[in-house]
């Protein structure tokens, strides 16, 4: 291993103790290490961003490269190059003097090349009687083959970023149009719902992106369109479930008034006791549903939900459910929270816990968790929805009113 010493450059920038320590822990070199130039110089040009070095400056050095006469760098070849500056201005297309050394001072401070000054601050080599190279002052090149895996590594790391960032944008660009196409679909169906909230929602989401993002500006933005997207599939999904059970409803009203009641058998519990059996009363369903209550007691015990409503207002259920799903993107509850809550409590029953949630936000921490909470007890048939309505109903100075 050998190590290239470091000198004080003669009317230069001032040498800094973290120059020498950057100088000496660049300029050592494995025994019989080699790397091709280019491929360095290409290494250092993907990490520029992390060097700290601009294009012009990368064009200094690519014209010092060029004063090196062979693709591969290696120690027994030596590694300083001493170009004059007007030598080396012209590789560099013409840079000015003042320039060319602010340039030089940065690869330096970059940790790309050392300065080897002779005793008069001139560049020059001297060579033995054979004609071959003995001792050269000028640029050494030493960093460049020492650091050269370290480069590369960086190169790697610069290349995976910008296709992270790339498949980040077009994640994005594909959501962003999914959401579009939903909502002009809804309201050109004229959908139940607050459309013209949720649209301002979303394009206040596109007004966050930067005029040049990087991948950590765009995660988030993403994540959240992505939820606003999937709580749009879910209103809608959720409406045209409603569509279907009232078209079920109106076909079994009509197939009960055509049917003939006199064909309808009726057990009393007399007889299918005295058969052996069970009487009706006896016979429990498998899951007993949680009861709906009137729309206008929920209301006047959550009078909160009805500004969510489609144009603010909340008329019926429909209304109602459509405002629990814009409610439960303000409060944080996740698509999937409120979906198991629809299965378990049924999808009106889980708005109306939306809406209860909503009143008592300023006293709740987690409205996910809490509906989760409410969810579970619901699935072991311990929840009902009365208690909540008639604490709030209380709450807001309304008189209880028992059903007779």
């Amino acid at each position: 291993m050998q190590t290239y010493g470091v000198t004080t450059p003669v009317g230069r920038r001032p040498m800094t103790l973290a120059l020498v320590k950057r100088q000496l822990e660049t300029a050592e070199i494995k025994a019989g290490k080699t790397a091709d130039k280019w491929k360095v110089f290409r290494d250092a040009c993907e990490a520029r961003g992390i060097l700290g070095i601009q294009d012009r400056t990368l064009a200094v050095l690519d014209a010092l490269l060029t004063f090196y006469p062979d693709n591969e760098l290696s120690e027994k070849r030596g590694l300083v190059v001493f170009p004059s500056n007007a030598q080396l201005s012209a590789r560099a297309h013409g840079i000015a003097g003042t320039t060319l050394r602010r340039h030089l001072a940065a690869l330096v401070e970059a940790g790309l090349i050392i300065r080897k000054d002779s005793p008069n601050g001139k560049r020059y080599a001297r060579r033995d009687g054979s004609g071959d190279l003995e001792q050269a002052f000028g640029f050494s090149l030493a960093p460049m083959l020492a650091r050269a895996d370290e480069f590369a590594h960086m190169a790697q790391q610069i290349a995976a970023e910008r296709k992270r960032f790339r498949l980040t944008k077009e994640t994005l660009s594909i959501c962003r149009r999914d959401v579009r196409k939903l909502i002009s679909a809804a309201m050109a169906e004229g959908a139940a719902g607050n459309w013209g909230a949720i649209e301002g929602h979303f394009v206040a989401l596109l007004a966050r992106i930067p005029r040049a993002p990087t991948t950590n500006d765009l995660l988030p933005i993403l994540e959240e369109i992505q939820m606003l997207r999937d709580e749009i599939v879910n209103l809608l999904e959720m409406q045209i479930k409603l569509e279907k059970t009232d078209t079920n409803d109106v076909h079994f009203d009509r197939h009960i008034q055509n049917s003939n009641t006199d064909s309808i058998i009726e057990l009393e519990p007399r007889f299918d006791k005295e058969q052996g059996g069970k009487s009706n009363s006896d016979i429990k369903p498998a899951r007993e549903p949680i009861k709906a209550f009137p729309i206008g007691m929920v209301l006047q015990a959550c009078p909160d939900i009805i500004d969510y409503g489609p144009g603010g207002v909340v008329g019926n259920w429909r209304d109602l459910m459509s405002a629990a799903v814009v409610v439960r993107s303000m409060l944080g509850v996740s698509p999937t929270a409120y979906q198991d809550a629809c299965e378990a409590m049924g999808p009106e029953n889980a708005a109306v816990a939306m809406a209860c949630i909503l009143e008592r936000a300023g006293h709740i921490n987690s409205a996910g968790g809490y509906l989760r909470h409410l969810t579970d007890k619901a699935r072991r048939r311990e929840f009902s929805l009365g208690p909540m309505l008639m604490a709030l109903m209380r709450a807001h100075g309304t008189e209880v009113k028992r059903a007779s």
